[in-house]
């Protein structure tokens, strides 16, 4: 039990000094992840990666709609415009998980400050 308070406390501190943005580009480096795991996956990988990206991109969207949400309105709406596309994509019976793969790993490398 004991054990188990350290690395609590250890992965909170860790959490505690990174950046909001830092973290939200490991969720979106994680759901790709397992988009990729899923790909040449059977289909309940297949289905739960893309529920999962689902879930994802339902609550980005939610949070940039959000009117108390400080990002600039065009940032805001070309946020929307790429999850819709992406909701879109995950409603096909074959969505493209190069295409679903991408956009994630876009938006988290624009998180991470990467080029």
């Amino acid at each position: 039990m004991m054990q188990s308070n350290r690395a609590a406390r250890a992965y909170e501190a860790g959490v505690a000094q990174r950046s909001q943005r830092e973290q939200e580009a490991d969720v979106f480096i994680r759901a790709t992840g397992a988009l990729r795991a899923a790909r040449d996956g059977g289909q309940l990988d297949r289905v739960r990666a893309v529920a999962d990206n689902r879930r994802l991109w339902s609550t980005v969207i939610d949070l940039v709609r959000d009117p108390a949400n400080a990002l600039p309105d065009e940032l805001r709406a070309a946020i929307v415009s790429v999850g819709i596309s992406v909701q879109r994509e995950m409603e096909r019976s074959e969505p493209d998980f190069g295409f679903l793969i991408s956009i994630n790993e876009n938006i988290a490398a624009g998180l991470s400050g990467q080029p």
